[in-house]
């Protein structure tokens, strides 16, 4: 059984949304204030759109603000799949326009040997990141760690930043940041929504078996605190 993480529950995404864009800006502008630079890891999909659009109203200091991506699909960066496309038009507007953004997706034709690079392109980012926002699928993956992968085991153990991914239950190919590397950070949200999510969390809470439900392996560590936000 795995000790719950700090968990809030909000009544509306709304609410949510409000709440968890104010802590990160408030983070960043911290971690400025503190060492001159911040960084922010997030996450693709539907979920955090509205988070994305709420950050960019945000006033603080975004020309030193380090972003990119947790995963990231094999395609062009203007493709729909796209999860820097969903950053750029979302995220890096109005207030945050400024920011400096980093994507994973480089000119190799694959992630296996593009890997390397986008590793390397964020050499210059602030660590540990100040914060990393999550999602999670309704399989238990996060990142790009999907449990049905042959290459799993290897973005849970490399100390390399990067990883190439191939699910099979899942479209395209994919490059992930590693565990090592989003748990080299000191703040990770947990942003779920929908009474589904809910349900997959706490199955998650039930053991550690990371192969399983690989989000596991960020709820099982006591290395970086995570706080789960969820509203149905």
């Amino acid at each position: 059984m795995i000790k719950e993480s700090v968990f809030k529950s909000f009544d509306s995404p709304a609410s949510l949304e409000s709440t968890l864009a104010d802590k990160i800006a408030h983070q960043l502008q911290h971690a400025i204030d503190s060492r001159g630079k911040a960084s922010l890891v997030v996450s693709g999909g539907s979920t955090p759109l509205k988070l994305f659009q709420l950050l960019s109203h945000k006033t603080l200091e975004w020309s030193e603000v380090y972003i990119t991506l947790a995963d990231e699909r094999w395609v062009e960066s203007d493709e729909k799949d796209s999860n820097e496309r969903l950053v750029r038009e979302h995220l890096l507007q109005n207030r945050a326009a400024n920011a400096k953004f980093r994507g994973l997706k480089n000119m190799f034709a694959t992630p296996e040997a593009g890997a390397a690079m986008a590793g390397e392109s964020l050499a210059n980012f602030p660590r540990p990141f100040d914060v990393v926002v999550l999602g999670m699928g309704t399989d238990g993956h996060t990142c790009s760690w999907f449990p049905c992968s042959k290459e799993l085991d290897h973005a849970l153990t490399t100390q390399d930043m990067c990883a190439a991914v191939n699910p099979t239950t899942a479209p395209h190919a994919r490059i992930t940041l590693s565990k090592d590397a989003i748990l080299n950070s000191r703040q990770i949200y947990l942003h779920l929504v929908g009474e589904a999510k809910l349900s997959v969390y706490h199955q998650a809470l039930e053991n550690d078996d990371v192969t399983k439900m690989p989000i596991r392996a960020v709820l099982a560590q006591r290395k970086t605190p995570v706080d789960v936000f969820y509203s149905a």
